[in-house]
């Protein structure tokens, strides 16, 4: 038994002392790739903390210049990840990968990426549109690829919209571009317009001038433009009056709601039916 104890002890030693050699006369390369390992750690994460602050400086000066919130954010993200892959690339080339090489491959790596993912480029190239055109800003209610709702952000890919009932939608910024936008505050009045419907026997002058006096009592209502009024169409069950107040952006869904009760109010004081759809059937005696 000692004598296979020594048999198996004898390789270990000698594997030991191989290893020893091998770590005695490989000292400085060893040092070397130990101390480059540490310096590549330290560039990513000393170059992170610059590149958060440098983004973050930018998107500061952008705000004194009282440029749009979504332009900033959109343009801080774009520096951020641009800055990241300047360090990324000085980190590699601290290990000692040639950045020569990097570069190119990270340029076939982007044509095939490119290729593969055409949607997301036309995404970012159209939401550079976005910033540069400024079809819209942040707060901004506007209606874009079928969608409805305040501009929360615009990403880089991307728009983040918020709907009147809370909910979040994100909306890709390619489809955005490439079919109609909606700007519902772009301007500072908007025209409101309601249609009202009263019966056939109804004074129609008397009925025009009850719509206007109600809707003249709202100060919110403006009075430059003025107001239109006038009978639309003759319906089937009712003449109806198109009635077109304008008004501030910002209150135009106080004003259509409380106008729609205030002329209803009006017309039943005043003796005004509004009539519901209603048919007539004619009974002829046959003998």
């Amino acid at each position: 038994m000692a004598g296979e104890s020594l048999d198996m002890e004898a390789p270990i030693a000698d594997g030991l002392n191989k290893m020893s050699d091998w770590l005695s006369s490989n000292s400085d390369l060893l040092i070397q790739y130990g101390v480059n390992i540490v310096s590549a750690v330290l560039i990513l994460i000393i170059g992170n903390i610059i590149v958060k602050a440098v983004a973050g400086s930018v998107a500061k000066v952008l705000k004194k210049k009282e440029m749009d919130k979504a332009v900033v954010e959109f343009i801080h993200g774009l520096v951020r990840y641009v800055l990241f892959v300047i360090v990324l690339i000085a980190a590699l080339g601290r290990v000692g990968v040639e950045t020569a090489s990097v570069v190119a491959v990270i340029g076939a790596a982007g044509l095939a990426i490119g290729l593969a993912l055409q949607g997301s480029l036309s995404n970012f190239a159209a939401g550079v549109l976005i910033v540069g055109f400024r079809p819209f800003k942040s707060g901004d209610y506007v209606e874009v690829a079928g969608v409805a709702g305040s501009v929360e952000a615009i990403q880089i890919f991307q728009t983040i919209l918020k709907t009147p009932d809370n909910k979040m939608v994100v909306v890709p910024n390619g489809a955005i571009i490439g079919g109609s936008i909606v700007n519902y505050s772009r301007h500072a009045t908007r025209r409101v317009d309601l249609v009202i419907g009263v019966s056939y026997k109804s004074d129609l002058k008397k009925t025009k001038q009850v719509i206007r006096e109600t809707l003249e009592k709202d100060s919110r209502i403006l009075k430059d433009p003025d107001m239109t009024i006038g009978v639309l169409a003759l319906a089937d069950s009712s003449v109806n009056f198109v009635v077109r107040p304008w008004c501030k952006t910002e209150e135009y869904w106080g004003v259509y709601f409380d106008s729609m009760q205030a002329i209803k109010e009006a017309l039943d004081a005043n003796g005004i039916e509004i009539p519901f759809p209603q048919m007539d059937v004619h009974l002829n005696k046959v003998d």
